[in-house]
């Protein structure tokens, strides 16, 4: 990144979290030069510039509205060289998969220390992948878990009924179909193994999905 600080984008819906990231940074050398509560507040952003004005973006994969995950996927169709760190509580080998998958270079979680982080930027920054220990043990230990198959929009339903929404919001959320969702709802339930609504939480936490 020659002589020039990394110019870091902060996309996380908790306040206080991003203030206290953003001086970690800014004490490694880096520059936040953009911050925002949720996907579609950040990508508007981003898409005031004719290039990208980050060289890193470090995104929480729970945000409102839009995920981490699609936003990834958005900003990655639009700018295909924008680097993305993702930053979550979740680290089951499922999850990682998924954001990689979707274009992320780095996954490192919120309970590792804040030079973690840094180092992760600038190793994404050098266009290097980013795993935080933590992360890089969980791989290691376990196979891919049976969700890290299944497809984009099958994993973006399984999030927002991990969520508990309906049908219907899903579908108004996803932009589909409520009988399309009603079918990524079956197969899901298929390539996980579960039959209920139930047992769906149950792999949910079992798998460190959700809490």
């Amino acid at each position: 990144m020659n002589d020039k600080p990394i110019r870091v984008g902060l996309v996380d819906d908790h306040a206080v979290v991003r203030a206290g990231y953003r001086r970690f940074l800014e004490l490694g050398g880096m520059a936040v030069v953009l911050e925002a509560g949720d996907a579609d507040t950040a990508y508007a952003a981003l898409g005031r510039e004719d290039s990208l004005p980050v060289d890193v973006l470090v995104v929480d994969l729970e945000l409102p509205g839009r995920s981490g995950l699609e936003f990834t996927r958005r900003v990655r169709s639009r700018w295909p060289e924008a680097r993305i760190l993702m930053f979550t509580m979740h680290d089951d080998s499922g999850t990682v998969a998924q954001c990689l998958r979707a274009g992320a270079a780095g996954f490192v979680t919120k309970s590792s220390d804040p030079e973690i982080l840094v180092e992760a930027v600038q190793k994404v920054a050098r266009g290097q992948t980013a795993l935080s220990p933590d992360v890089e043990r969980r791989l290691e230990q376990a196979g891919p878990a049976p969700h890290a198959a299944l497809g984009t929009r099958e994993f973006d339903v399984l999030n927002a009924l991990l969520d508990g929404d309906s049908v219907e919001a899903i579908a108004h959320r996803l932009r589909l179909s409520p009988k399309t969702v009603a079918n990524y709802q079956t197969s899901i339930r298929q390539k996980l193994g579960v039959a209920t609504a139930v047992e769906l939480l149950q792999y949910a936490r079992h798998h460190g999905l959700r809490q």
